[in-house]
C-alpha cells in the first residue's frame, strides 16, 4: 500500500532554513516551560479542597466549581489550598469568627490586622483570579454560604484562557504542520483535538454546578490537551534535530539527505 503523496506546500524541518528552526525551537522552549508551571499553578490553585493536599482529585474540582455544601468559601480555603499560608491558631481564629457570625467590630479588631499581615500581597484585588479580600465588605462575601466559583468569575476566566489556550496550540500546530507523521490521521488529530477539548473542557466547568459528575469530562478534556500538547512538542524537537530527512521528502528532490544553513 503506497502513502500519501506529499502536498505540494507542505515543507518539512529539513527543508527549512536553519534560522526558522531556531525561532520554532526558541519557542517551544518557552512553550513547555509555560506548560508545566502552568501545570503546578492548576495544582496548588485547586488541589486540597477535599482534605488531601497530595493530590488533585473529582472532589477538588467538584468542591471548586460547585461548593463544598458546608461552610463558606473561606473556611475551604483554609482547609484546603491556604492551610499551609496561616499559622493555625490565626486560621483557627478566622474560622470561629466566622462560625459566629463576621461581625464587623471582631474583624476591625482582631481578623483584618491577621488578613493584612497573611494574606493582602496577593488577595490586593490585582488578580482575577483570586478573591479581593481587601475590607469588611470583600470579606463578609467569602464568609457566605460556599457555592464554588460565581458564574460571571467563571465567564471572565474562560474568554482569558479559550484566547490564552488558542494562541498556544495554534503555535504549536502551525510548528506540528512541518512534520512527517504517517498515517495523516494521527497528525490531524493531534491538531485538532486540542481546541475540541478547550471548548469541552471550558463548558465542563459550568456543568459541573448541575451535575457533578462533568468534573470528570474536566480532567479528561484537561488530560487530552495535556497528551496532545507533549506528543506534538516531543514530535517536533525530534524530528528538527534528531532524526534525518524522511525518504519520502528527499526523494521528491532527488537526494538522500537535504542540508538547509
Amino acid at each position: 500500500m503506497s502513502e500519501t503523496p506529499l502536498h505540494r506546500l507542505y515543507h518539512h524541518y529539513s527543508e527549512l532554513p536553519f534560522s526558522m528552526r531556531i525561532l520554532y525551537t526558541a519557542a517551544l522552549c518557552i512553550l513547555g516551560m509555560g506548560y508545566m508551571f502552568a501545570m503546578i499553578y492548576l495544582f496548588h490553585t485547586y488541589s486540597g479542597r477535599d482534605g488531601n493536599a497530595m493530590s488533585l482529585s473529582y472532589n477538588d474540582l467538584v468542591i471548586a466549581y460547585s461548593g463544598s455544601g458546608k461552610g463558606s468559601r473561606l473556611e475551604s480555603a483554609l482547609r484546603g489550598p491556604m492551610s499551609s499560608m496561616l499559622p493555625a491558631e490565626e486560621a483557627s481564629a478566622l474560622v470561629t469568627w466566622v462560625q459566629q457570625g463576621s461581625d464587623r467590630n471582631t474583624y476591625e479588631t482582631f481578623i483584618r490586622p491577621t488578613i493584612d499581615k497573611r494574606c493582602m500581597s496577593c488577595h490586593d484585588g490585582s488578580n482575577p483570579h483570586l478573591a479581593n479580600l481587601g475590607g469588611y465588605d470583600n470579606m463578609k462575601k467569602v464568609t457566605e454560604q460556599d457555592t464554588g466559583t460565581d458564574i460571571f468569575t467563571l465567564v471572565r476566566v474562560s474568554h482569558i484562557h479559550l484566547f490564552g489556550m488558542t494562541f498556544i496550540f495554534f503555535v504549536l500546530g502551525t510548528v506540528f504542520s512541518h512534520a512527517y507523521v504517517r498515517p495523516l490521521w494521527i497528525k490531524y488529530l493531534l491538531m485538532g483535538l486540542p481546541f475540541f477539548c478547550l471548548a469541552v473542557d471550558i463548558l465542563s466547568w459550568y456543568m459541573v454546578k448541575v451535575y457533578h459528575p462533568f468534573a470528570f469530562v474536566t480532567m479528561g478534556a484537561g488530560a487530552v490537551q495535556g497528551v496532545c500538547f507533549a506528543a506534538m512538542w516531543l514530535v517536533s524537537m525530534y524530528q528538527m534535530w534528531v532524526r534525518g530527512t524522511p525518504e519520502a521528502v528527499a526523494s521528491r528532490h532527488g537526494v538522500k539527505e537535504i542540508v538547509v544553513g
